[in-house]
């Protein structure tokens, strides 16, 4: 081969990855300006504002309730020091009564969220479920009228 041939040319190379670069960047404005995205954004930021909402219902409502049920018991105190048995000064301490503590309020907010949907969802059923409409009652002279109607056609 010779030398030009494997000799690039900047200007061009510039230009390819300019033209990469500008694709790239158009797909990522196509993508963001998608709705799914922007609904995605949404969500997120008022879950984070529904998070601080269930998390002060299951802190300051129900798990003093459930700690005066439980004679005052904090399950965050429960604790087990593992010593160091190589040499060193400390030991490990597995704070078991966390763990236990976050799987209590994991479901306390879940049962939170699960009634809330609940009742969220009972609303608007009641809300669709337009009352139906009673058919108007029809007068008795027009209801003998049809009968003899009808007997007249199964005559003929």
């Amino acid at each position: 081969m010779s030398a030009e041939k494997t000799k690039k040319n900047p200007k061009e190379l510039l230009k390819k990855a300019r033209g990469k670069s500008s694709g790239f960047r158009k797909e990522f404005t196509d993508f963001i300006n998608r709705g799914n995205v922007m609904d995605l954004a949404v969500g997120i930021i008022i879950g984070s504002a529904f998070t601080a909402i269930v998390n002060s219902i299951v802190n300051d409502i129900i798990m003093p309730v459930i700690s005066l049920i439980g004679g005052g018991f904090d399950f965050t105190t429960l604790s087990v020091t593992i010593p160091n048995f190589f040499g060193g000064d400390g030991g490990a301490t597995i704070t078991y009564g966390n763990f236990i503590q976050n799987v209590i309020n994991f479901l306390i907010i879940a049962l939170v969220i699960f009634l809330l949907i609940k009742g969220i969802n009972k609303f608007h059923r009641k809300k669709d479920e337009a009352p139906a409409e009673e058919a108007p009652k029809e007068d008795e002279n027009t209801v003998l009228l049809r009968e003899i109607r009808d007997a007249l056609k199964k005559k003929k």
